[in-house]
């Protein structure tokens, strides 16, 4: 079975090292951004099946980051997941406005993340 590959996007070097790490030992191949301009690069060239995606980055935000790909169709089957230490209700609803598959704030729990990782990729195959 091919490995998963999964762009995770966040500017915390220590939470991506973190993240990173889990996901590789969970068995996915995961390539890292630190800004929404890498994040649109990455998607471009390395084709994710899943992005994880931080709200508050350098040059261009998550918000407008998850609607630039959602608003192309060779991204938006793309499931996003968006992960974030924002857990204000109107960044939730601007996160679905801008067609967010999931929102699972930080800290979390790195048992629920993995989950919502696996629900997202069997439901869009």
């Amino acid at each position: 079975m091919d490995k998963k590959k999964i762009l995770l996007v966040d500017d915390e070097m220590d939470l991506v090292k973190l993240v990173s790490s889990r996901l590789t030992n969970s068995g996915y191949d995961v390539v890292t951004a630190y800004d929404g301009r890498e994040a649109l690069d990455k998607v471009k060239t390395e084709k994710p099946q899943l992005i994880i995606l931080d709200l508050m980055l350098p040059r261009i935000d998550g918000h407008k980051v998850c609607a630039m790909l959602k608003a192309d169709a060779r991204y938006n089957k793309i499931p996003v997941l968006i992960f974030t230490a924002k857990a204000e209700t109107e960044d939730m609803e601007l996160s679905k406005e801008a067609g967010a598959d999931a929102y699972i704030t930080k800290p979390f729990e790195p048992d629920a993340l993995l989950k919502k990782i696996d629900e997202l990729l069997k439901e869009k195959g």
